[in-house]
């Protein structure tokens, strides 16, 4: 089972490079830092689309959707 981090360490964490979108796609894979990940599923919701698993790749640490809008929130994002 996939490890789940308090808001407080996820934020923490936002420049951490590292992150993936799950794409289901594992040819183009979606990478780069927490924020980078954060703000392009948010982008995604906008439009419409159904939002990604957000994984750190070394340590399967998983962010559900709450944590993600919790995150939005943090960085200002729309909701």
């Amino acid at each position: 089972m996939a490890e789940k981090l308090p808001h407080d360490k996820l934020i923490e964490r936002l420049d951490e490079p590292g992150w993936r979108a799950v794409t289901g796609n594992k040819a183009t894979p979606v990478e780069g830092t927490l924020r980078q990940m954060v703000e392009a599923a948010h982008d995604e919701r906008k439009q419409g689309r159904a939002t990604r698993l957000l994984q750190h790749i070394a340590t399967e640490v998983e962010i559900d959707m709450i944590q993600l809008e919790n995150l939005w929130h943090y960085l200002g994002l729309p909701v």
